[in-house]
């Protein structure tokens, strides 16, 4: 395993839709223990293929392994189904994005699909900080960032760090 470079914000790689994985291979087993890896590493909660420069709807996540035993997905061609209509804001940060907490409000509960590395397809009803951290790393996949979907004073107030990193 190895720990990989992440990219950065505003590396235009972050902004481009993925591609299906389809079938699982040898090389997409190394990308997700890679990717899992690097995600401990940061540290993080998840971690979307194309933050590693690798374009494909792959991501891997554990929200809770700060505070609890790891239990790390790999989501392979993920999709959310049925989101609540109950909302929850919680602030979001980004391992590629450093130093922007981004509040988000999104639907507080989802159902989320994938396929594991094993080529089962499964789903499981997501809540809490599980529910975000896969709506955030969906998000990745279709090229769309958390600083997208700030509101404007909060965008306004990370303005200068975005900036910054822009300038890189």
């Amino acid at each position: 395993m190895a720990v990989l470079q992440i990219l950065t914000y505003p590396d235009p790689r972050l902004r481009r839709p993925c591609l299906p994985v389809g079938a699982v291979d040898a090389a997409v087993r190394q990308l997700a223990a890679d990717m899992l890896e690097t995600m401990y590493a940061a540290p993080g909660r998840g971690l979307a293929a194309p933050q590693v420069g690798v374009m494909l709807r792959l991501f891997v996540m554990d929200p809770d392994w700060r505070t609890g035993p790891p239990a790390p997905r790999i989501c392979i061609d993920p999709e959310i189904l049925d989101p609540s209509d109950a909302t929850a804001t919680c602030e979001e940060g980004c391992l590629s994005i450093p130093g922007v907490p981004a509040p988000v409000t999104r639907p507080a509960e989802v159902t989320l699909c994938w396929t594991g590395l094993d080529g089962i397809r499964r789903s499981e009803r997501l809540a809490g900080i599980a529910a975000t951290c896969a709506q955030h790393e969906l998000d990745h996949l279709d090229g769309r960032l958390c600083i997208d979907l700030m509101d404007r004073a909060a965008r306004a107030a990370a303005a200068p760090v975005l900036a910054a990193l822009e300038a890189r």
